[in-house]
């Protein structure tokens, strides 16, 4: 579904990823973690077209997505290219980024009537359909601001998944919710995930939810992508020093329980 094929990106001298292949399955869901600055969301971001690697290339569902073929070369996509092909992706981000002028259906039909030119009807439909999903059907008139921190996510969750994307990314989706709120959206997740048609990319600090719905879990440090595999082998039985210092710092930090749900990027 997705390939990433010798991607780097670089700001100036300092080497944010460094020459990465990764391939992600249809249907696949794969959980990356480790320390901040490690790379893990400049592979989302390179992925939803808000950076431009530096070298490298990204296929999305078979097709180039920052390049494009004109006679027989890969040459820079225009801007068209990038939004068909970036169409196949949702995101949902840290902080929500919801419309704070518009009430909660609007928020999450918005793209539909003014990307996929969807009559208003049909995507208030739709809109309603996706907000029963995540629990919400009862606050689509209300606004951002008269929503808890974990509502607002879960808006923002139907929002990306309403636009029916081949490969959802979920951007340390938690990070800014108390943690009483984390679990509801948590729940959303695991529901969508266990439907098994969309491939996902979850950058994560929560290890249990890691362990519980990925497939596979990366661990990235420097750039690179330093160790892969089940959740068990990862999170268990990891093989590389990096790895073993990195959750033995974890475990230091927050104790041994299998319980624990917060953060893990601790350096």
């Amino acid at each position: 579904m997705v390939r990433y094929k010798g991607i780097s990106k670089a700001y100036g001298d300092h080497q944010v990823l460094d020459h990465i292949d990764l391939d992600i399955r249809p249907g696949e869901k794969i959980a990356l973690i480790g320390p901040s600055g490690s790379g893990k969301t400049t592979l989302a971001r390179l992925l939803m077209t808000l950076e431009k690697p530096t070298s490298g290339t990204i296929e999305v569902n078979g097709e180039q997505l920052w390049h494009m073929e004109r006679k027989g070369k890969l040459v820079e996509a225009d801007e068209k290219h990038l939004h068909r092909v970036r169409g196949q992706i949702g995101m949902v981000f840290q902080h929500f980024n919801l419309f704070p002028h518009m009430n909660i259906i609007r928020n999450v039909m918005e793209a539909l009537v003014h990307v996929q030119k969807l009559p208003k009807a049909e995507a208030e439909a739709r809109s309603l359909e996706m907000l029963e999903r995540v629990g919400l059907k009862d606050r689509t008139h209300h606004y951002p601001s008269q929503l808890s921190g974990g509502q607002k996510q879960r808006v923002a969750i139907a929002r990306a998944l309403v636009m029916q994307p081949r490969i959802m990314l979920f951007d340390e989706v938690t990070s800014a919710l108390d943690p009483e709120l984390v679990g509801e959206v948590l729940d959303v997740i695991k529901n969508v995930a266990s439907e098994g048609e969309m491939a996902m990319m979850l950058i994560t600090h929560e290890m249990d939810f890691a362990r519980d719905i990925a497939d596979r879990v990366l661990f990235t440090d420097g750039g690179r992508i330093v160790e892969q595999g089940p959740p068990e082998q990862i999170l268990e039985h990891p093989r590389s020093e990096r790895l073993k210092l990195f959750l033995a710092r974890f475990r230091r930090h927050f104790g041994d329980s299998a319980d624990v749900m917060t953060a893990v990027g601790l350096e």
